[in-house]
C-alpha cells in the first residue's frame, strides 16, 4: 500500500468516526429534545387539571378552607387557581420552546423554573429558621378567626373548621377554651362533639374533643415527613433536570444556528 493510499484510507476512517459522533449526537439531542416536550405536556396538563379544580372549588364552595382572617385570600380555590395558572404558563413556555427550539423561550422557561425554584428554597430556609415565630403567629392568627365561625359571608371558614375538627378529632386551635373565648360564652361547634348531635356543643361538655387541632394537624404533617421529604426532593429534581434539559435544547440550537452560516 503506498502512502497516499494510506492516507487516504486514514481520511475515509476519520470521516466515518466523525459522521458517527455527529448521528449520536443528534440522535442524544431528538431524545432530550422530545423527552422535555412530553415532560412539559404532562406539566401543562396537570397545570390544566388543577385550574380545574381551582376554579370548581371557588363556584361551588366559596372560600373554601379560608382559616386566616389576615389572609383572606389565601383559601384552597385561589391557591389552586394560581397555581394552576403558573404550572400551565411554564408547562406552555417549555412545551413550545423545546419543538420549536426556539432560544427566546427555552431561556424564558429557564428562568421562570429558577425563580420558582429560588423561592421555593428561600421559602424552605425562612421556614427553618422562623418556625417558633411562625408557629406563634400562626396560633394567634387561627383564634382570631374562630370568631368568624358562622357569620354571614364567612361559609368557606365555618365549612373548613368544620371539617378539620370532625376529620383529625379535635376541637379549637390549642383546646375547646379557644371557642369559649371565640363565642363570648362556654359553647363549642357541633363538630367538636366525638358523638355528633343537634347543640351537643352547647350542653354536652363531655363528648368534646379535648385535643386542639393545631397539635393534632401538626402531627399528622410529622408523622408523613418522610413522604412529604421525598415528595419535596422530587420536585426539586425535576426542575433542576428540567433547567438542564432547557439549556441543552438552547445551546444545542444556537450552535445549528452558527451552523447554518459556516
Amino acid at each position: 500500500m503506498t502512502e497516499g493510499q494510506a492516507s487516504g484510507l486514514k481520511e475515509d476512517v476519520v470521516t466515518i468516526s466523525d459522521l458517527r459522533r455527529c448521528d449520536m449526537g443528534q440522535t442524544c439531542h431528538a431524545c432530550v429534545k422530545y423527552l422535555m416536550f412530553t415532560f412539559n405536556l404532562v406539566f401543562w396538563l396537570g397545570g390544566c387539571g388543577i385550574l380545574g379544580v381551582g376554579i370548581w372549588l371557588s363556584v361551588t364552595q366559596g372560600n373554601f378552607a379560608t382559616l386566616s382572617p389576615s389572609f383572606p385570600s389565601l383559601s384552597a380555590a385561589n391557591v389552586l387557581i394560581a397555581a394552576g395558572t403558573i404550572i400551565m404558563l411554564i408547562g406552555f413556555l417549555g412545551c413550545l420552546g423545546s419543538i420549536k427550539e426556539n432560544r427566546c423561550l427555552l431561556l424564558s422557561f429557564f428562568f421562570s423554573i429558577l425563580l420558582v425554584f429560588l423561592l421555593e428554597v428561600t421559602a424552605g430556609i425562612l421556614f427553618v429558621t422562623y418556625t417558633e415565630q411562625i408557629n406563634a403567629h400562626a396560633k394567634e392568627d387561627l383564634k382570631e378567626g374562630l370568631a368568624l365561625y358562622g357569620s354571614q359571608g364567612n361559609l368557606g371558614l365555618t365549612k373548613a373548621w368544620n371539617i378539620i375538627q370532625i376529620d383529625f378529632h379535635c376541637c379549637g386551635v390549642l383546646n375547646h377554651t379557644d371557642w369559649f373565648v371565640a363565642f363570648g360564652e362556654n359553647r363549642v361547634p357541633d363538630s367538636c362533639c366525638f358523638e355528633y348531635s343537634r347543640n351537643c356543643g352547647r350542653d354536652r361538655p363531655k363528648m368534646w374533643w379535648p385535643v386542639g387541632c393545631y397539635d393534632k394537624v401538626k402531627g399528622w404533617i410529622l408523622e408523613n415527613l418522610v413522604m412529604l421529604g421525598v415528595f419535596v426532593l422530587l420536585v426539586l429534581l425535576v426542575q433542576v433536570l428540567s433547567m438542564v434539559f432547557s439549556l441543552t435544547v438552547c445551546l444545542r440550537a444556537r450552535k445549528d444556528k452558527k451552523n447554518m452560516y459556516v
